[in-house]
């Protein structure tokens, strides 16, 4: 497969005739104008810095500005038709003012902020030279999808991201016809753009499709799987490698930066396609006895971009796999952008080509750029100083808590390790690597292949913690069965960001990990109420060393319990569950964070007289059986709660109710689920609420059971 030769003399003629800007913007490129390619003697490492063309005034001591600079010409941007008639000059201006609108949007919303620094000057070229909708652009994950959501028509809702009812924080299609596919999990776009590429082939359109994928998402299988069988059925397509040397999310360490995991970064590094270009060398040989010196430059600098520019041999692992090698371009660069996806979009390919892009996360906003982190997730803040507006708590995290108690079992365990996907923050594992540096393990976003890692070291007497987000557990859902709880090895996992989320809304919502883990035969589930819990179950798992266990818990903080000495948690009885407040008619049995609710749907209760019993199940498998025949014999009305969705902790329950008889009785069991629906971005309480998983809400269903109507409408009506 070859990339077809780039017609130079047609190029010029045709732009010169037919389109003066093209003329322009070609001529600029021209020697005497900016360089078209990345220099070759340039390190990939060493970002160049440009000033920003757009300034307000600086408070004193600050190093970005106080207040939001004019933006004239973003301002004349609606939608990308209003960029064609720009100049490569004025784009370059609306790259800066689009940067400091996404700074201070963000700043007013929190979000994600780095990633999207760092894709706004290829934001900008690929919405010039591409006609979206019509051609399709895809963004993998989505994160840094704020610049095209500002070029797209919704700028003016940008300060409504990610809050209820507003703008989501991924591409969402229901959201634009912009956004040509949802995300929000990562390293999906190349299979999807394959998808749209054939089904473009099949129905004779003559659309292009470009997927933008993070060096980080390249660590997962399913991008090679894509690219493997986009270098088969070889259709059209371009992909743009965004490589910004963030590999893990972030990679930033308790103690500073530390290298991007994996070989694959290494490989970036070194990259380069030794195949012979011989139409661009024979074009390039034609040019110079048409036009002399200058276009023969030209061309050979275009065949430099192609080969690669960086010492070595061999042809890339990307056209091992049939994908037509470019790179590495300057990202920040958009003459070099703006040329390149011009030439691709304009040449005859036949097959996919890969455009390898280097830029440099949170680029042009100075705090975004010294941070380890790269402020790839922020709270509201001040522009002007960067300072983050957290909110304090007497509580911390439940992630932070899952990671002292994980170092605590550590400590006196020298067999435990800890394994997680890219997400050494997220996890709270990067406390736990500073403490035992050889024992955690960053796998990349490869979520699969922790799992299947994690049962070789159970294999090997080791004891794995494999720390992976409840939403992302999902990705791995063939690995848990097969290769850990077939085989009856003792992983154990811990699945942060168990039920609703938040602003992150339905990509990361933890809703169905009970469901698809209760089921398997040999799989321990627990989950903690509260934070003290928390630490008995790391406990607990610890100590199950015949078969896999796992335990969810949510986002949030604590509800300041105390916590257990030298936050060292004791193991549990195995499917032992606890009553909280012993009552009378009513009985609450919570499962997780939702025991919360339910003590206080009880306190709510009992200022109408009523007094109720509430329990924790702590297990969902093996289940606490003389405990529920017990809520069931002595209560009127047994009511489950969770937070997760139909199929989990309730139908567990309704399985052993009927085959233990005990429905066949005088007791009322209804179950408070997540409703069979996904639930959108929002404030937490509002999802809540949606959800009708609220104190009032399960106050109101004990009412409507005991056929108290009346009391259940008062109670909900008292809650607005």
């Amino acid at each position: 497969m070859a990339l077809c030769a780039f017609s130079f003399p047609a190029f010029v003629n045709r732009a010169a005739a037919s389109d003066p800007q093209k003329s322009s913007s070609f001529t600029s490129h021209l020697p005497g104008g900016t360089d078209l390619l990345f220099h070759p003697l340039q390190k990939l490492n060493q970002v160049r810095k440009r000033p920003g063309g757009v300034y307000a005034s600086l408070s004193g001591g600050a190093e970005y500005h106080s207040q939001r600079p004019a933006t004239p010409l973003l301002d004349t941007i609606n939608y990308p038709i209003h960029m064609k008639n720009l100049s490569v000059k004025e784009l370059k201006q609306l790259a800066d003012e689009l940067r400091s609108d996404v700074i201070f949007n963000v700043s007013n919303t929190g979000g994600h902020l780095g990633s999207s620094l760092g894709v706004v000057e290829l934001t900008v070229a690929l919405h010039y030279v591409f006609n979206a909708p019509k051609d399709k652009i895809l963004w993998d994950v989505g994160h840094q999808s704020y610049p095209h959501k500002i070029l797209t028509g919704r700028r003016d809702r940008m300060h409504t991201m990610r809050q209820t009812n507003g703008l989501a924080g991924f591409t969402k299609r229901s959201e634009s016809e912009y956004d040509c596919f949802g995300t929000g999990h990562s390293s999906t776009t190349i299979s999807a753009g394959l998808g749209m590429a054939v089904g473009r082939d099949l129905k004779g359109e003559r659309n292009n499709v470009v997927a933008v994928i993070g060096d980080g998402a390249m660590t997962a299988g399913q991008a090679y799987e894509a690219m493997n069988n986009a270098g088969y059925l070889d259709s059209d397509m371009i992909v743009i490698l965004n490589d910004n040397k963030q590999v893990s999310l972030p990679t930033a360490t308790l103690d500073g930066p530390i290298p991007p995991v994996g070989a694959l970064s290494s490989a970036l590094s070194r990259l380069q396609s030794n195949r012979p270009l011989r139409e661009l060398r024979e074009v390039a040989k034609g040019v110079t006895k048409q036009i002399g010196g200058p276009m023969h430059e030209l061309a050979a600098k275009v065949d430099e971009y192609a080969r690669g520019m960086i010492s070595g041999s061999g042809s890339t692992l990307f056209e091992e796999l049939g994908l037509y090698y470019i790179g590495p371009v300057d990202g920040h660069n958009i003459d070099d952008l703006v040329a390149i996806l011009k030439e691709v979009k304009s040449t005859k390919t036949t097959g996919p080509v890969l455009i390898h892009v280097v830029t440099e996360k949170g680029r042009g906003y100075p705090y975004a750029e010294r941070a380890a982190d790269k402020y790839h997730g922020v709270a509201k803040f001040d522009p002007a100083t960067g300072k983050q507006f957290k909110g304090s708590s007497a509580t911390q995290s439940y992630t932070t808590y899952f990671a002292e108690a994980l170092i605590a079992e550590a400590e006196a365990d020298k067999d435990i390790v800890a394994i997680h996907a890219a997400m050494g923050g997220g996890t709270g594992l990067n406390l736990f690597l500073r403490r035992f540096p050889q024992r955690c393990f960053d796998v990349g976003i490869a979520e699969q292949h922790a799992v299947t890692f994690a049962a070789g070291l159970a294999c090997e007497g080791l004891k794995p913690f494999c720390a992976i987000y409840s939403s992302f557990m999902q990705r791995a859902y063939d690995q848990v069965v097969h290769d850990v709880d077939l085989q009856k090895l003792p992983v154990r996992f811990a699945m942060d960001r168990a039920g609703l989320v938040g602003a992150d809304g339905p990509t990361h919502c933890g809703a169905f990990d009970v469901t698809f883990m209760a089921c398997l035969p040999n799989m321990v589930v627990m989950a903690p109420s509260d934070e003290a819990e928390l630490f008995h179950m790391v406990a607990t798992a610890a100590a199950i060393d015949d078969r896999p266990s796992c335990f969810r818990y949510p986002r949030g903080n604590g509800v300041g319990v105390q916590l257990p000495p030298g936050n060292k948690g004791v193991p549990l009885e195995i499917g032992k569950g606890r009553v909280l407040i012993e009552g009378e008619r009513v009985a609450l049995l919570g499962y997780g964070a939702a025991v919360q609710s339910c003590l206080a749907a009880a306190s709510l209760l009992e200022s109408h007289g009523l007094r109720l019993t509430v329990a924790d199940a702590r297990f969902c498998k093996p289940l606490d059986h003389n405990l529920i025949r017990k809520l069931s014999k002595s209560h009127e009305v047994l009511i489950t709660v969770e937070e997760g969705s139909i199929g989990g902790f309730g139908s567990h329950v309704a399985q052993f109710l009927a085959l233990d008889g005990h429905l066949d009785g005088k007791v009322k069991w209804r179950p408070l689920v997540l409703p069979d629906r996904y639930i959108d971005h929002g404030s937490p309480a509002d999802q809540l609420a949606q959800a009708g998983l609220t104190p009032s809400h399960i106050a109101a269903t004990v009412f409507n059971v005991l056929g108290q109507k009346r009391e259940a409408l008062q109670i909900m009506s008292s809650r607005n």
